[in-house]
């Protein structure tokens, strides 16, 4: 497995989610003949923005997960930080769908997945720069 088997590991996981977003948007693409943009579909629309969002926050997320392993963080820790990271993005994409009246596990969904996003991505970075804090 090398020098990185949690990298490897979270990084296959979100590779299948991603090709799991990626297909929603493909097959609701099909489904509408709609080969570019969102033909202003809600439905569509939405797909492409969680996709979206996947590709803004995990990649860099990632990169920070694999040079916390190389640095020799806790595995129990980086287990914590991937998978919630991991959860939270689901979550995401269940929960931001167009729907009409919106539910409130939707809205909470949609703030817990946010919430938790934000505050791995800030765990991270602090983990990252606490050495040179520290000094």
């Amino acid at each position: 497995m090398g020098n990185i088997p949690l990298t490897i590991l979270y990084t296959g996981l979100f590779g299948l989610l991603m090709a799991i977003l990626s297909i929603r948007v493909s097959f609701a693409r099909a489904r509408a003949d709609i080969e570019f943009g969102d033909g202003g579909k809600p439905d569509l629309t939405t797909r492409i923005r969680v996709f979206g969002n996947f590709t803004e926050h995990v990649p860099i997320m990632l990169g920070m997960f694999l040079v916390l392993e190389l640095a020799h963080t806790r595995p129990l820790l980086l287990h914590g930080l991937g998978t919630g990271l991991l959860l939270v993005r689901i979550i995401h994409a269940v929960c931001l769908k167009v729907e009409s009246p919106p539910t409130p596990w939707r809205r909470m969904g949609r703030f817990v997945s946010a919430l938790g996003t934000w505050l791995i991505l800030l765990t991270m970075s602090l983990l990252l720069i606490k050495p040179y804090i520290l000094r």
